[in-house]
C-alpha cells in the first residue's frame, strides 16, 4: 500500500481545512469535523520525509476503539467512523492545553528529574526514584497547547491565573482525566501491559465538556510490557516498550533531535517497512484482534467515498 502523507479533498459544506503534524482536518458546516489520520509520522515535532503504510489506519482504529470504551466515563466527539483511516464527529471548541498524566517516571518527566528537579508542572516529585519507578499516584502534569512550536509545561495553578481554563472546567477536566487513566490502566493490563503515561484533550461544545481526538494510541501514550517490569526494574535494566520510542531512538542513533542544523536521516524502504510493521505489531498487542489491512489499490479515492457516502 502506498503511503497517505496529503490529502486535498472538497466537501459539500467544507468551511475549513487544517493540517496537523498527521491529521488533516475538514470543517463541514460549522458543525461536524471529518478527521483523516494520515500515514505522515511525526518526532522531535518534525514531520519525516516519509509516509508510514497503515499507520494511519493503526491509530484510527486504536482510537476509536478506546473511545468506544470510555464513552461513559465522559461524552466524546465520535459520530462515526465510515472509512478506517477517517473519524467524523462534532465540531468543538478545544481547550488550549492538553492533559497529560503520568503513573511512571518516564521520558519528559524523568529527563527533568534527573536533571535534578522534583517538581514538574507544580507538582512535587518523591525523591530517590529510579528511571521507570511508579509513582504512588498518577500525576497530572499540564502542557499547553501551542499551534506553532513546542508545547510547554504549565501548572494548574498558572492555568487558572491567567484564565486559560474556568476553574469548574479544569476541576471536570482532572477528574475525567484520572479516570479515563484509570479504565486504560485497567484495559492495558487485561493485555499484559502497562499504560505508563498519555494525553487527554477535551473542548467543549453547547456548554458541554467533550474528550477529543485521540487517546491510549502508541502516539500519545507509552506502555511497558507487564511481564519482567519488577524484574528490570530491580537490575536497572532498560524498560520494554510499546510506543513509537523506537522511532525516536533511531533518529537520536542517527544524529538527530530536531535541532537547528541537523539532518533528518535516509528512510530506506526497508526502514518504513520495519516501521509499519511495528506499528501494526502495536495494534495488534493494545486491542488483543488481528489487524486487517484495508483496501490499498486506491486509498485516496476509497477515503473520498465513504466520507461523501457518510456525509449524504
Amino acid at each position: 500500500m502506498e503511503a497517505v502523507t496529503e490529502t486535498k479533498f472538497k466537501f459539500p459544506g467544507q468551511k475549513n481545512f487544517y493540517k496537523g503534524k498527521v491529521r488533516d482536518v475538514y470543517t463541514i458546516d460549522n458543525k461536524y469535523l471529518v478527521m483523516v489520520v494520515s500515514d505522515r509520522i511525526s518526532a522531535f515535532d518534525v514531520v519525516l520525509p516519509r509516509g508510514i503504510p497503515y499507520k494511519g489506519q493503526v491509530l484510527n482504529q486504536i482510537a476509536s476503539r478506546f473511545l468506544k470504551a470510555t464513552e461513559d466515563i465522559v461524552p466524546n466527539w465520535v459520530i462515526s467512523v465510515p472509512d478506517p483511516m477517517v473519524t467524523v464527529g462534532h465540531l468543538c471548541e478545544p481547550f488550549k492545553v492538553e492533559m497529560v498524566i503520568r503513573g511512571y517516571l518516564s521520558g519528559h518527566a524523568w529527563r527533568e528529574y534527573s536533571a535534578g528537579k522534583r517538581i514538574i508542572c507544580g507538582v512535587k516529585m518523591p525523591e530517590d526514584l529510579k528511571e521507570n519507578d511508579r509513582f504512588p499516584e498518577p500525576l497530572i502534569t499540564p502542557t499547553t497547547k501551542a499551534s506553532q512550536g513546542h508545547d510547554e509545561d504549565i501548572s494548574r495553578e498558572e492555568i487558572l491565573k491567567q484564565g486559560i481554563v474556568s476553574e469548574a472546567d479544569y476541576v471536570l477536566m482532572e477528574k475525567y482525566t484520572r479516570a479515563l487513566f484509570k479504565r486504560g490502566t485497567e484495559m492495558a493490563a487485561k493485555m499484559g501491559l502497562i499504560l505508563v503515561d498519555t494525553k487527554y484533550e477535551f473542548g467543549k461544545k453547547d456548554g458541554k465538556i467533550y474528550l477529543i481526538d485521540e487517546i491510549h494510541t502508541p502516539d500519545s501514550s507509552r506502555y511497558f510490557y507487564k511481564e519482567g517490569y519488577e524484574e528490570r526494574q530491580k537490575k536497572g535494566e532498560t524498560q520494554k516498550q510499546l510506543s513509537k520510542e523506537f522511532v525516536r531512538q533511531w533518529l537520536i542513533e542517527n544524529g538527530f533531535q530536531g535541532k537547528d542544523g541537523q539532518k533528518v536521516p535516509q528512510m530506506t524502504d526497508e526502514y518504513v517497512k520495519l516501521v509499519s510493521d511495528r506499528y501494526i505489531e502495536l495494534f495488534e498487542k493494545i486491542t488483543g484482534e488481528k489487524f486487517v489491512r484495508a483496501d490499498g489499490s486506491d486509498v485516496l479515492k476509497r477515503i473520498d467515498s465513504n466520507i461523501l457516502r457518510f456525509l449524504s
